[in-house]
Order: structure tokens, then C-alpha cells, then sequence
């Protein structure tokens, strides 16, 4: 059966445009652990917009990373996203699942508006035990040339993935495991970054809509800045909640609202399929999500429940997992890789 030989350590991998963040997961007890976490911030315009603009600085970066932690082994868990990623929940002919992986490219191509010879695909088949003629499929494109880009990145760094996953997933896994009971009715996963802001839209469970929203704290920081005359460390020390200034809630209100509206966009579309979604909660994650009154802004502007996801709130954190890292305060960075590093499987 291979056991002896299995790797019981996972590495979920974030590379983001501010941060790079590592959770390594121990998988050899009767739940899953946090062995270890790290974080190493990128330098200003290392990623911009998603695109990497200094390779070999990036690599440097995750080079230095794992030699923090003392160049730890396992499976390697990264993932990629943006606009050149693709997932939609789409109906197709019941079929079992060997014989849908031989038809997928050709439903793709009624759905993915990529050149379908360019795209990595896959599926998941969300009613596997449906007896109607029609199935519901959760379907997944993602460039070539985008997978290929993170792979040699991290070739450059000295190390190789063994799983590629998609952002909105991992933020899913994290999500899942932390939070059972909000596997019900429609929720909101709201990824507030260095630069662009993901919405992960679950119903019951199944994340079927993604938006990408072209805010992050980034913006807040350069306002900052520019109408109140903050140097960039100023600017971040405001952000992360370190320095108090006089009518910050002015520019968090602004914030909120610009995310409000692309949640509202994308509940609304939800909505126009479903007369009965209406959003119950939103959850928050993301370096942006730290943002002093961010959460309590975006729950009055939407009158929707919201709070900060917690990736450690039923996963297990060793005491000296973090070192010398304030685990409460940089929890909410650490979801998305801590989602990829429970993928282990």
C-alpha cells in the first residue's frame, strides 16, 4: 500500500504581491497540525497586478524563505489565480466521471473564452449521486502559459510543486475546515490583498462564482500618503494598525464601499439565477482584512454579518510554530497557504 513510504509533511506556498507566506502541515496525526509558518515580504513592484516583474528578486524571496525554515521537505503546494483563471459551474449530459474527462475540452470550449489549445483544465462533478439527465460540473481553465510561469519561478528558487491549485479553492479548504457551519446557505469569501481583492461566492458549500476586484490595501496605503503627506512606512504602520491617525475611518469607509460593490455585483449576478440567494455572511481574509475597522465598515455598508476568517480556529497551531511572528495579528494572511498545505493528500 506504500504507507511507509507516504510524505506526511505538506508546504502550502503563497506567493503574493506583498507578501510570501509558507504553512507547513504535518499530516501524521489523527487531525492535521501547523508545524511551522513564515512570512517574508517582496519589495514595492516585485508583483504587479499579479505579474511578476523582477523573476529573479521574487526567487531570491522564496529562496530565503526556505532557508528560514531550515529548508524543510514535503509535498510542495502552490497555486495560481486572476483573470487568467477561469471557474464556472456549468451542466452537461450525465455521464460517469472517466467518460466526462474524455468530453471536457469540448464543453470547455463552449464556456472558456481562451483559446481552448492554451488552458489547463479540470472538473468536479458536484451531484456524483443525481439521477436526472443532467449533471452539475464545477469547471476550471487556467492559461498554460500562467502555470508554467509559477513553475519556472519556483525552478528558480531551487524548488518544484507537486500540486498546483487555484486561489479561490485553497481559500475554500481553509474556509471549510475552519468553519463547518457556514457549508450552508450563500456565503462570501472576501480576500482583501496587497492589490487586487477576491470574492468567492459558496452556496452550501460549493464555491460556484468568483469576481476579482481591482482593490487592495495598497490603495489605501498610497491615499494615505498622498492626502495626509505619510511616508510608505508611515502609511504602513497606519494600515496594520500599529499608528493611530485622526479620521481613518474616513479613508476605511471609502475602502469598504469600493469592496461592497463588486460583493454586490457578484451576489447580484448569483441572484438573477436564484431569486432565493440572498447573501448571509461575509468572511474575511487577506493582509488587507487587518485593516482597523475594515470588517465593522464593509458589515454596515452591505448590512451583512461579516468577520474575519480565522485559519487556526479549528486547526491545530504548534506553540512554537511561528517563531518570532504575531500569529493573531498575521492570521488572516496566512488562510490561503494554510488551505493549500491541508490539500496534502
Amino acid at each position: 500500500m506504500g504507507l511507509f513510504g507516504r510524505k506526511r509533511t505538506s508546504l502550502g506556498l503563497d506567493i503574493g504581491s506583498g507578501f510570501v507566506k509558507i504553512v507547513e502541515m504535518d499530516h501524521s496525526g489523527d487531525q492535521p497540525e501547523v508545524a511551522r509558518v513564515a512570512i517574508r515580504p517582496l519589495l514595492p513592484d516585485a508583483i504587479v497586478e499579479g505579474e511578476v516583474m523582477d523573476p529573479g528578486l521574487v526567487a531570491d524571496t522564496i529562496r530565503g524563505l526556505f532557508e528560514e525554515m531550515g529548508s524543510p521537505g514535503g509535498t510542495l503546494i502552490t497555486a495560481v489565480g486572476g483573470h487568467d483563471v477561469i471557474i464556472k459551474k456549468i451542466e452537461m449530459d450525465r455521464m460517469k466521471e472517466s467518460d466526462a474527462r474524455d468530453v471536457i475540452r469540448w464543453e470547455a470550449e463552449q464556456h472558456v473564452p481562451f483559446d481552448i489549445k492554451s488552458v489547463e483544465l479540470d472538473f468536479q462533478i458536484l451531484d456524483p449521486e443525481g439521477e436526472g439527465l443532467q449533471m452539475q460540473v464545477l469547471l476550471v481553465a487556467a492559461k498554460r502559459e500562467l502555470v508554467d510561469n509559477k513553475v519556472s519561478l519556483l525552478g528558480e528558487a531551487g524548488v518544484s510543486p507537486s500540486i498546483i491549485d487555484v486561489d479561490a479553492f485553497a481559500l475554500h479548504n481553509a474556509f471549510s475546515h475552519n468553519y463547518p457551519e457556514g457549508m450552508e446557505g450563500v456565503v462570501a469569501l472576501v480576500n482583501v490583498g496587497h492589490e487586487v481583492t477576491n470574492v468567492n461566492i459558496l452556496e452550501d458549500g460549493i464555491p460556484i462564482l468568483t469576481r476579482d476586484i481591482p482593490f487592495g490595501s495598497r490603495r489605501l496605503r498610497e491615499d494615505l500618503q498622498r492626502e495626509r503627506g505619510l511616508t510608505s512606512e508611515q502609511a504602513e504602520e497606519v494600515v496594520q494598525g500599529q499608528e493611530p491617525i485622526d479620521d481613518l475611518e474616513r479613508f476605511v469607509e471609502a475602502s469598504a464601499d469600493e469592496v461592497a460593490v463588486g460583493v454586490e455585483r457578484a451576489a447580484a449576478f448569483l441572484m438573477t439565477q436564484q431569486a432565493d440567494a440572498g447573501l448571509g455572511r461575509i468572511f474575511l481574509s487577506g493582509g488587507g482584512a487587518r485593516i482597523p475597522g475594515m470588517a465593522e465598515a464593509l458589515a454596515r455598508r452591505m448590512n451583512v454579518e461579516t468577520e474575519m476568517m480565522n485559519p487556526f480556529e479549528r486547526v491545530p497551531l504548534r506553540p512554537d510554530a511561528a517563531g518570532d511572528l504575531p500569529v493573531e495579528e498575521s492570521a488572516a494572511m496566512l488562510a490561503l497557504p494554510l488551505g493549500l498545505a491541508l490539500r496534502h493528500a
